[in-house]
């Protein structure tokens, strides 16, 4: 069961959120010259490794999350376009069409 509409588009939102916000701080993360993410050698110090960690974490998860929220949203509009698509004679009949065979049963 998909989650409600309104939290569907909360979670495609976060995971796009999550993209913006992480891949601008891996970024900076990279072009870091005050010293913390590398060393004099120009080597990665652990406060890289473990902040580069944790936006790849975020990346994945925020990704998870979005797709969980693009399903919700796509598992709603294909709702509201199936019940739109019925004519005011058949919503009261009980004549549906059966899923796939465009015939009445």
């Amino acid at each position: 069961m998909p989650p409600g509409r309104r939290a569907s588009w909360f979670l495609l939102a976060f995971g796009v959120w999550s993209w913006f916000i992480w891949t601008t701080f891996a970024r900076n993360l990279w072009g870091n010259g005050s010293g913390l993410a590398f060393d004099d050698a120009g080597e990665p110090t652990a406060y890289f490794w473990v902040h580069l960690l944790l936006a790849v974490t975020s990346l994945l998860l925020g990704t998870a999350v979005g797709l969980i929220g693009l399903r919700g949203v796509r598992a709603w509009r294909a709702a509201a376009g199936a019940g739109a698509g019925r004519s005011g004679q058949d919503a009261g009949r009980g004549d549906v069409a059966a899923p796939g065979t465009g015939s009445r049963t």
